[in-house]
C-alpha cells in the first residue's frame, strides 16, 4: 500500500536517510526542512516534494500546514513523522517568546499535528514522534515552567522536550485511537549526526570526539528505524501509545510518562501556548 508521508527534519540526519531509503517505495514524500537548499537536494534524490519551515517560528509552522493542505487537496495524510529537533545552547527565546528547545522539539510539532489532524483522521493515519532516551535521563517536566525559566540547562531542556514527545504520543492515542489514529514515540539510537552542533551541552563534545564516532549509531541505521515505523502497520508492527527503544517496545521510561494527569495538563498548556483550542 502506498502512503502519503510528511517527514520533518528531512534535510539531514535520520530524516534524510529515511527519505532516501523510501525513495523507490512508491510513497508520496513531503519533506520538510529548515534549509531550502539541503531539503531540495534530498527531494531531488528521492522524488519527494521539498517544503521549508523554521520550527523556531510558529508562523512558519502555520504556513507549512497550509501549504500541505494545498498540496494534498482532498486527500488524507497517512503518516506524519515529527522528526525535527535538536539540543541547543543558552536559554534564548524564539520570536514567539518560548525557549527554543521546547518550541522546536515539542510546541511546533504539536501545532503541526493538530493542524493536520483532520487529514490524519480521514486516512486513519499515524503520528510518529522521534524522541530520545534523554527523556528518561534528563527529563523533569513542569507544565508551569515549560520554558525552564527557573532551572535551565541544555540537557534538562532537551530531556523535557523529548519527554513531551512521549506524552504527546500517549495523548494522541488516548484521544483519537478509537477514531482510527495511531501514535508512537521512539528512541532512534544515539545517532551520529550534527544535531548537537549548536549546543553548549557536554553531548556536543561526545558527538565530535573519537569515542563518539565509535559508540554512536550510523545515520543509515537510524534512518532505517524511522522507516520501520513509517512503513509499519500500527498495532501489528508497533503498538499505538507506546514508547520504543529503537525497534523494541520498552518500559524503561521516565516515571512521568505514566502520569495521565500530566499528559492532559501538557496538552492543555501546549494548546494555550500555540493558540489552538484545547479540546
Amino acid at each position: 500500500m502506498t502512503k502519503t508521508i510528511v517527514i520533518t527534519g528531512a534535510s539531514d540526519g535520520i530524516g534524510a536517510a529515511a527519505a532516501r531509503q523510501l525513495a523507490d517505495s512508491g510513497h508520496r514524500l513531503l519533506l520538510v526542512g529548515r534549509s531550502a537548499e539541503k531539503t531540495g537536494a534530498v527531494a531531488d534524490d528521492t522524488g519527494g516534494e521539498a517544503l521549508t519551515a523554521d520550527f523556531a517560528r510558529l508562523d512558519d509552522v502555520r504556513a507549512l500546514a497550509g501549504r500541505i493542505d494545498d498540496l494534498l487537496g482532498d486527500d488524507g495524510l497517512d503518516v506524519l513523522a515529527n522528526n525535527a529537533g535538536g539540543i541547543f545552547g543558552d536559554r534564548t527565546p524564539t520570536v514567539d517568546g518560548h525557549e527554543k528547545t521546547i518550541q522546536v522539539n515539542h510546541l511546533a510539532p504539536f501545532l503541526l499535528t493538530n493542524l493536520l489532524l483532520p487529514r490524519l483522521l480521514r486516512s486513519r493515519g499515524a503520528v510518529i514522534n522521534t524522541s530520545s532516551v534523554g527523556h528518561r535521563l534528563f527529563g523533569d517536566l513542569d507544565v508551569d515552567d515549560l520554558d525552564n525559566e527557573r532551572r535551565f540547562s541544555a540537557n534538562k531542556a532537551y530531556g523535557d522536550a523529548k519527554l513531551a514527545n512521549v506524552l504527546f504520543a500517549k495523548s494522541l492515542h488516548t484521544r483519537f485511537h478509537a477514531d482510527g489514529l495511531s501514535a508512537v514515540a521512539f528512541h532512534p539510537g544515539t545517532v551520529r549526526t550534527n544535531f548537537a552542533a549548536d549546543s553548549s551541552s557536554l553531548m556536543r563534545l561526545v558527538y565530535r570526539s573519537f569515542l563518539g564516532r565509535l559508540i554512536l549509531t550510523g545515520v543509515e541505521e537510524g534512518g532505517s528505524i524511522l522507516r520501520w515505523f513509517i512503513e509499519g502497520t500500527p498495532d501489528e508492527t508497533w503498538f499505538s501509545g507506546a514508547y520504543y527503544d529503537e525497534r523494541t517496545l520498552s518500559n524503561r521510561v521516565n516515571p512521568q510518562v505514566d502520569d495521565p494527569a500530566l499528559a492532559e495538563a501538557l496538552w492543555q498548556k501546549s494548546a494555550e501556548l500555540v493558540g489552538i483550542p484545547a479540546s
